[in-house]
């Protein structure tokens, strides 16, 4: 009975950081390294990770210099940049790559923001089919008279509790990222 409530709670676990990861890559006006997480560059043939061949700072509020540690690499990092769903060109100097991240509007916030919810929502969604693999799992060792019919609602009590626990969190993330993506 505890085994399966701790895989479901490891479950969660995890469909709340794929959210979090999510929401870290949502480009909120300023500048944020982890857009770049999903760049990926043709390196020898290998589709390779900006952040694995370039040092990637942030140079002001709104500017993200990328230096790679190969000089070669700098015209494929900027193709793979503008090929990307980023929206942003990089400025090339020769040595560095610039990208700055333009003021958003009012409505590619609000924009945001609903993209931001809809993520909270199907987070909740996963975690609530994640409650009901458990109260499934609970119910068929009923069936098979493994448990009792008191061990099966104290079961599904604490997967319930557990799930309110999660929606409760992705509640606030949900909020402090809408705050963030407004704030600014």
């Amino acid at each position: 009975m505890k085994e399966i409530r701790e895989k479901a709670k490891a479950k969660m676990e995890k469909s709340v950081n794929v959210m979090l990861s999510d929401f870290s890559a949502i480009r909120a006006g300023r500048a944020n390294p982890a857009v770049l997480d999903k760049v990926r560059v043709d390196y020898y043939g290998a589709p390779t990770p900006v952040n694995q061949m370039a040092a990637i700072s942030v140079s002001e509020a709104r500017v993200l210099v990328i230096q790679p540690w190969d000089k070669s690499t700098l015209s494929q990092i900027e193709k793979a940049i503008q090929a990307s769903d980023i929206g942003i060109n990089p400025q090339n100097d020769g040595t560095v790559l610039r990208l700055t991240f333009p003021q958003l509007t009012e409505e590619d916030r609000k924009k945001i923001v609903k993209d931001v919810k809809k993520a909270g929502e199907d987070t909740k969604v996963a975690i609530r089919s994640i409650r009901r693999d458990a109260m499934e799992k609970y119910k068929a060792m009923k069936k098979n008279n493994e448990i009792t019919e008191d061990d099966l609602k104290d079961c599904e009590e604490q997967i319930q509790k557990l799930t309110d626990k999660f929606v409760k969190q992705i509640d606030v993330h949900v909020s402090e990222k809408e705050a963030e993506v407004l704030s600014i």
